[in-house]
């Protein structure tokens, strides 16, 4: 550390001096601090996970009701730029939202929004295609999926889809609205588990994610079909209809987890429960705090999609609640962007102000390590000028938090960091990533300049850099000493 020896000369200098000072006048004299070392005065930037939903049930953000192969690769490709222009870094792809998918799959149809015919092959490789592009451009790709529903419906008069030749009929509870495996099914929690290990041995996804939807809300689903039977036949050991029910879900989702950990570890799990407790733990039968603590998700990313101060179900109250309730997951916060300048939205969605303010929560909580905001198609849109500001809240680009189990080598800190002319430029080794940071002032918090594979950039500004490495797992090396470009 520069500068380091010649702190160390005077403060050994200084502290003999008050030594001989005390010895002649017998008062106690003030012990000076340590030397603060530049390294100690930095203050690096949080990381952060910043992530966005694309929803393809019933084709919402994509493809749109677009068939023609070339334009659902340009559709998907744009929303990639612009997220990758806003320093976006993941997005959360719903990859089987109807008892389906978007890969070749032994377990359930081709998707319907794809072709517009449920169970025709597209043409191309969507998700393999979709990955990649992502990947491209440095953004993870985590594979959405609805674990339970397979079909919904307007009313009894309309028939559900025929199912795929793989399904059991008897495995299925068809009710008024909705058509879901039934979560009471040990066969069904198999196949479930089978589903996401065929999708994660094929394809380099980042992450699986589970949405909010486990056992159906009789307001969406209409009438429901009972379950007597099924807690009857399964239920022993639980004291209520309803503990066996969460307890099928809990079952669900410690299985699809211990599948990950077995299978390919460097997979992240994650679940984006409702905003309410209650209505998770009553309705959706979905104890997530359980899982938290259990250590069966890796990242909880409840969807907070109400504005500060709403009377029912307030932002900031739901905030504090699952910065308590995460336990063992990293916590990340979902926003309803797709309220923002919708006329029917409370006054707060309105204005884009309203964001700032739910970021400046999220960002002072600790527990939380990123945002992600619902849904793709209203970043495009941009409305009440929401994207703008999120432009603004991004204006930097971020590092990934470690999340999940470490697979990859540990990072090495990078060598040899040195400025010639306006290129700054050090030495790296293995497969790692180089994060760039800079200091205006050493006093001041630190922003992420780049984040490269490359071995030099281009500086132009005055200041202070230093750079780490990261691995695939986003650990992150201890990063070097300052240099300075007068």
């Amino acid at each position: 550390m520069k500068k380091l020896a010649l702190y160390l000369i005077t403060f050994s200098l200084f502290s003999v001096f008050l030594a001989s000072c005390k010895k002649e006048s017998g008062v106690e004299p003030i012990e000076p601090e340590p030397p603060v070392t530049e390294e100690e005065e930095l203050s690096f930037p949080a990381k952060e996970m910043r992530a966005v939903w694309i929803t393809t049930a019933w084709g919402l953000d994509w493809p749109q009701s677009d068939y023609s192969i070339e334009s659902q690769k340009q559709q998907y490709i744009a929303y990639l730029d612009k997220f990758s222009e806003l320093n976006i870094n993941a997005v959360f792809f719903q990859v089987k939202g109807m008892g389906d998918a978007f890969y070749t799959s032994p377990y359930e149809p081709w998707s319907v929004a794809i072709t517009g015919t449920r169970g025709k092959d597209p043409g191309y490789e969507v998700l393999k295609f979709m990955i990649d592009e992502a990947h491209a451009r440095n953004i993870e790709f985590h594979a959405w999926m609805n674990p339970y529903r397979i079909a919904t419906r307007a009313s009894s008069g309309t028939p559900y889809p025929a199912l795929h030749s793989s399904v059991d009929s008897k495995w299925v509870v068809s009710h008024e609205k909705i058509q879901i495996y039934n979560p009471a099914l040990p066969e069904v929690r198999e196949r479930l588990v089978d589903i996401v290990k065929d999708l994660i041995s094929k394809y380099e996804v980042d992450g699986v994610h589970f949405d909010d939807y486990f056992y159906p809300a009789p307001s969406a689903a209409g009438q429901m079909v009972p379950d007597q039977s099924d807690y009857e036949k399964y239920g022993a050991g639980y004291s209520s209809i309803e503990d066996f029910r969460r307890g099928n879900v809990d079952n669900a989702i410690e299985a699809v987890h211990n599948m990950i950990v077995a299978t390919k570890p460097g997979v992240v799990f994650s679940v984006s429960p409702a905003a309410g407790r209650d209505y998770n733990y009553n309705t959706m039968f979905a104890d997530v705090a359980k899982w938290n603590q259990e250590g069966w998700v890796d990242i909880v990313i409840p969807q907070l999609y109400q504005e500060i101060g709403n009377q029912y179900n307030d932002f900031q109250t739901n905030l504090i609640w699952w910065s308590q309730n995460s336990h063992k997951a990293a916590l990340m916060i979902g926003h309803g962007y797709y309220k923002f300048g919708d006329p029917t939205a409370p006054a707060a969605f309105q204005s884009a102000a309203e964001l700032e303010k739910q970021f400046n929560l999220t960002r002072k909580n600790s527990k939380v390590v990123g945002n992600a905001m619902y849904s793709a198609r209203y970043v495009m849109l941009n409305k009440v000028s929401i994207t703008d500001q999120l432009a603004s809240l991004y204006k930097n680009p971020a590092v990934m938090p470690f999340v999940g189990r470490a697979v990859a080598p540990a990072p090495a800190p990078v060598q040899n960091v040195k400025i010639e002319g306006n290129s700054l430029k050090w030495s790296a080794s293995g497969d790692v990533r180089s994060v760039v940071y800079y200091f205006s002032d050493l006093k001041k918090k630190g922003e992420v300049f780049a984040i490269t594979r490359d071995k030099s950039i281009e500086v132009s500004n005055k200041g202070y850099y230093s750079v780490s490495t990261i691995n695939s797992d986003h650990a992150e090396s201890v990063p070097s000493d300052v240099i300075e470009k007068k």
